[in-house]
């Protein structure tokens, strides 16, 4: 028969993912490296903490073993430890999502009716892309996640750059806009602007990660 203490103690150690994840600031986090390596003030700066609590919450995800770090200068880059932590995190918000009605009506706080556009399956983009369509992907994240990682023959227009720089895209096609995930308000931002100024629009159902989780397509890992 096993050791009793030593059964707890195992235990005990498996706890500490979960409570790794018992903040949303590093669930965040753990958002945010999905999409890609960070430096620390680059992680402040996308979850509006300072400097000091981001690399405090950092520290906690990394002795659990959900994130690594390496230094370049005197900069701190931060990712995460590999796939199974975002397959850990894909699990939590699938949970909640389906147990919580609190998350879905916060999700509408913040993204607005998400069901009012219809958005395009992964399995319809994957063959529209496969069949040679001439849809436009529009990889509406920032820059450097782009670079670190898209969907094949994605166009990189941040969101925040979008309106100044419609001209770059042809008005006769579709647009399927993507970023981060399901809960990326990125997306949705674009599509609304998209569709304001005259485009075909949709967005993804998710996001890049999701896409990859599947086995899909991407360009630039």
């Amino acid at each position: 028969m096993g050791d009793r203490a030593a059964k707890t103690a195992l235990f005990d150690e498996f706890a500490r993912a979960a409570k790794a994840l018992a903040s949303g600031r590093r669930i965040e986090l753990v958002d945010v490296l999905v999409n890609g390596e960070r430096t620390v003030e680059a992680l402040a700066s996308e979850v509006g903490l300072s400097v000091a609590n981001t690399s405090q919450h950092l520290q906690v995800l990394r002795q659990a073993g959900l994130v690594t770090a390496r230094r370049q200068g005197t900069s701190v880059h931060y990712r995460l430890a590999g796939p199974e932590v975002f397959q850990l995190w894909q699990a939590l918000r699938t949970m909640a999502a389906g147990r919580l009605a609190e998350v879905e009506r916060l999700a509408a706080a913040y993204l607005g009716a998400r069901d009012e556009l219809e958005p395009v399956t992964r399995q319809e983009l994957a063959r529209r892309l496969q069949d040679g369509d001439r849809l436009v992907v529009l990889d509406v994240r920032p820059a450097a996640e782009h670079a670190a990682g898209h969907l094949p023959g994605a166009v990189s227009i941040p969101v925040a750059e979008l309106r100044r720089r419609l001209a770059e895209l042809p008005g006769d096609r579709e647009i399927v806009a993507y970023c981060r995930g399901p809960y990326c308000a990125f997306a949705h931002e674009a599509v609304a602007v998209l569709r304001e100024e005259g485009f075909s629009a949709r967005r993804l159902e998710d996001g890049l990660p999701e896409w990859q989780a599947a086995g899909l397509a991407v360009t630039g890992t």
